[in-house]
């Protein structure tokens, strides 16, 4: 019997019944140790020695995996083919040496890029030893990634208050999206005019074509600038005579794309689903463990994360038989296409994201897979036949027409196309993300019939004005597709990149853009003043180059971690002089148009309006940065510093309490003020004067009297309960308007229910939270499961509930709270059980519970995770108690 050791748990079940009874597969659910989150566990001075670390779930799996292997004729390696899996193995088979277990028994490793049959028996006749180069390449990331962390981090909360942490690939992730927002707000908005002529046809066919030439010149676009050239220009028109000078009609093709890569499956999963990048990895990774199509689990993908573009040959061959099956034989090249990628620093050894087999159409599965994962099967199928299909074949036609108003002449121009052959297109269509060109050229639909040299009549001249617009806030899939292009980061690491930041709150998303906060700009600005190199797009891109170099057994992997620790030491102990008001100045300078916003009245934004002669600036607080005057203890004027009151900067200017009127029943004045933690309404004056924060969506300019009054009377009395006789209350919490009766909330939808909510509906809002269930707990109700998961492996059933505070992870008297966007349908069994261990350890359940969770519960898979990144193992409670380990988190 050989022991077969693979990452998640579902696969181990599906690869079991594919090999039979001489094998024993079992899961390491994703890394088995790690690096201690704590200082010393990448030692430079000892030629970066590295300290692992085997939490104790882990502990639990490599036992059980050590006493397999024990009574075993030998073990096979299985684990993801990509850099992350080849370090699990090494990590594995280093662990069950230590364990004195191996002996002269045979180890091999076997990779598979897709998990069916015969995928998975053609790796087992093809074993190899592992890639040590690629080991090396996982260990420099991985001593780089801390090494950045552990020294950069705490740099950040000495001298910038309030900032988390910055990390290798994410702060230089960070620094695009800040980089993007200051070149908007730079940005010059100018005025253009664009002119085209309704024409008509000898023949009574309208079309309509555009200016594109005055007097023998040609306009460049936006070169009609102001009105009164655009008026010249159509009155030019008006009065013209036209005739047309030549019509070309010109074949075009289209060829079809590659097929997906992880970067480009997450750009078309945002814009023609509106996929998050987690969201797109967590379904693509079950469509690639596999699923129970007729009593047989098979994976539906290959491996999601891979930069390759290139199909393996029968794959190609197999795609050509479908798509002369289902499409007919013109649709189908004479031979097979190929492909290369663009991307910078790509590594090209694994294949592109494809379909298992192009014979199971998405019709076929559909009664087999759930909604998102139905969706993100038909883009991957229709993407990866497209690729190998004819091109599009298109007529474009172009006609060029002469204006002619007394010897003064101007060129238009009318241009339509029409699909000849649809080619590829019957397949798939590219879709592109807001902000982005379209790269086909077409424009219009099909032009009438058009003859050189006839006349044409003048119908109608429209002169049409126009601003020219910033460049595009990045959305999640234009950032990865960034990053990809300047080399930055790697497949495994696009999405969770993107998660670190909103999880630091460093960015926000609206509208699917994401949006740099405040605190995000003042790291960036930091790291960009301080730590320039580091931050450099170039210098991490070379970076990821040197990595690639160790993967290919190019260079060396210490010798890549002395030259990068040599200088970064070198400028960690340079700020070590560096004082706090150095600090300030250069963020004053650096973030000024979001410190210090123009004022209407011209008048220098950075003197305080309070007193007239202090000096805004940034000031450093507990709890992080705010604008503060320089005059202070005698001028106590503080604003906020956000990027959300950016545009009304003279609502939040002045900190002079802005009088709203007297209370009618206390007589005292109430007044509009701004704080370093925001706008606020207050009554009275002293400590015991009553105050109450805006909500959210009502901003200064909006609070009049009677909304004052309203705040400051939170909360509200709405009457006795008909059954229990207390009384009702409504009131705005720290997590929204709620309605509250004997211990037990319920959230309301707006901050407007808090004032007009009745008795009746107040009833039956709270009705409505009971009816989830109640536990007893302080007259709180517990929340219904939206999820059933299964078995703890020490008894008693996981689900995943919606609470008060969102939805949440409970098993018995543990409950662990969902990561921000995590979708609760989503949640795998391997997720809970994680997320259930970390509570734990944190002290999140009763003593006995807490014991066992830290010691059984396992470790996530790799993707279930987060969708991108190879699982971070629970937190031991040495960890959780540890300052540091709490702080320092890296990419």
């Amino acid at each position: 019997m050989n022991v077969v050791v693979v990452e998640s748990p579902s696969k181990a079940k599906t690869i079991n019944k594919y090999l039979g009874p001489g094998y024993k597969v079992l899961a390491s659910f994703g890394h088995v140790r790690d690096l201690p989150a704590k200082d010393g566990s990448v030692r430079p001075d000892e030629d970066f020695e590295m300290s692992w670390e085997v939490d104790g779930a882990s502990a639990k799996r490599m036992k059980d995996i050590a006493d397999a292997v024990k009574s075993s004729d030998g073990l096979i390696l299985a684990t993801d083919p990509d850099r992350e899996g080849e370090a699990i193995s090494w990590h594995v088979l280093d662990l069950l040496k230590k364990k004195k277990v191996i002996g002269d028994k045979p180890v091999r490793r076997v990779v598979f890029n897709a998990i069916t049959k015969k995928a998975v028996l053609d790796a087992m006749a093809e074993p190899r030893d592992i890639d040590i180069s690629l080991v090396d390449a996982y260990l420099a990331r991985r001593a780089l990634d801390y090494l950045v962390g552990f020294n950069l981090s705490p740099v950040l909360w000495r001298k910038l208050p309030g900032a988390r942490s910055a990390g290798r690939v994410q702060s230089v992730a960070l620094r695009l999206v800040c980089d993007r927002e200051a070149e908007i707000e730079r940005f010059v908005t100018e005025e253009y005019w664009n002119i085209s002529a309704l024409l008509k046809t000898p023949r009574g066919d309208e079309f309509e074509a555009r200016l594109v030439s005055s007097d023998g010149k040609r306009l460049q676009p936006k070169a009609i600038g102001n009105g009164d050239e655009a008026n010249r220009l159509k009155t030019l028109l008006d009065g013209a005579s036209y005739v047309v000078e030549s019509v070309e009609a010109k074949p075009v093709k289209r060829n079809p794309a590659p097929p997906f890569t992880t970067s480009t499956l997450q750009q078309a999963a945002s814009s023609k689903l509106g996929f998050s990048a987690s969201r797109t990895m967590q379904v693509a990774q079950k469509l690639y463990e596999g699923v129970d199509i007729g009593g047989e689990t098979v994976g539906l993908i290959t491996y999601m994360r891979t930069d390759g573009v290139q199909m393996a040959p029968e794959a190609i061959d197999a795609a050509r038989r479908a798509i002369g099956s289902q499409f007919g034989e013109r649709y189908l090249p004479e031979k097979p296409r190929f492909y290369s990628t663009k991307a910078k620093n790509a590594q090209e050894a694994h294949e592109a994201i494809r379909p298992t087999d192009f014979n199971r159409s998405p019709d076929q599965v559909r009664r087999f897979l759930d909604g998102d994962m139905l969706k993100l099967y038909d883009l991957v199928w229709k993407r990866g036949i497209a690729s190998q299909m004819a091109s599009a074949e298109i007529e474009r036609t172009t006609a060029e027409i002469i204006a002619d108003n007394g010897g003064k002449k101007a060129g238009l121009r009318a241009t339509g196309s029409v699909i000849r052959f649809d080619g590829f297109i019957a397949a798939y269509t590219d879709m592109k993300e807001d902000g982005e060109q379209a790269d086909d050229g077409d424009e219009g639909g099909r032009l009438p019939e058009i003859n050189a040299r006839e006349n044409l009549a003048k119908q109608k001249i429209n002169a049409t004005q126009h601003f020219t617009e910033p460049p595009p806030r990045y959305s999640e899939a234009t950032l990865i597709k960034k990053m990809e292009e300047l080399g930055i980061g790697r497949p495994s690491t696009y999405a969770a990149t993107v998660t670190t930041l909103l999880d630091r709150d460093y960015v926000t998303t609206d509208k699917r853009k994401l949006v740099p906060q405040a605190k995000g700009r003042l790291v960036t600005a930091f790291l960009e003043s301080f730590f320039t190199r580091y931050v450099e797009y170039d210098f991490t891109a070379s970076l990821e180059e040197k990595l690639d170099q160790i993967s290919a057994g190019d260079l060396n992997w210490k010798d890549v971690l002395r030259e990068f620790w040599k200088d970064f030491f070198s400028q960690i102990e340079d700020t070590k002089e560096l004082r706090v008001t150095n600090v300030l100045d250069a963020l004053n300078e650096e973030l000024a148009p979001l410190v210090f916003p123009k004022r209407e009245d011209g008048s220098d934004p950075r003197i305080c309006q309070v007193c007239g002669t202090g000096k805004l600036s940034l000031k450093l607080g507990k709890y992080g940065a705010f604008v503060g005057c320089s005059n202070y203890p005698e001028c106590n004027y503080t604003r906020q510093l956000s990027s959300e009151t950016n545009g009304d900067a003279e609502a939040s200017a002045s900190n002079e309490p802005l009088s709203l009127g007297k209370d009618p029943h206390t007589g005292e004045e109430i007044t509009l003020r701004s704080g370093r933690f925001g706008p606020y309404v207050q009554r009275g004056e002293g400590k015991d004067a009553k105050r109450s924060s805006l909500p959210k969506g009502w901003t200064p300019a909006s609070i009049d009297h009677e909304k004052a009054i309203a705040l400051l009377s939170l909360p509200r009395d709405i009457g006795a309960h008909p059954e229990t006789g207390k009384m009702i209350s409504t009131g705005l919490g720290r997590y929204g308007p709620f309605v509250l009766h004997n211990g037990t909330y319920a959230n309301l939808d707006s901050i407007e229910d808090v004032f007009a909510i009745g008795l009746n509906r107040a009833v039956s809002v709270l009705a409505d939270k009971q009816s989830k269930g109640a536990n007893g707990s302080r007259g709180r109700t517990a929340a219904a499961a939206l999820k059933e998961l299964g078995e703890h492996p020490d008894g008693g059933a996981i689900t995943v509930r919606d609470g008060r505070f969102g939805p949440y992870v409970n098993w018995g008297k543990v409950n662990a709270t969902l990561p921000k966007g995590k979708d609760p349908q989503s949640v795998t069994v391997e997720e809970a059980l994680a997320l259930i261990a970390e509570r734990a350890a944190k002290g999140g359940a009763t003593k006995g519970k807490a014991t066992k969770a830290k010691s059984t519960t396992a470790k996530t898979t790799k993707a279930a995770s987060n969708g991108a990144t190879k699982t971070a193992k629970p937190k031991t409670a040495a960890k959780a108690k540890s300052k540091t380990a709490a702080k320092a988190k890296k990419d």
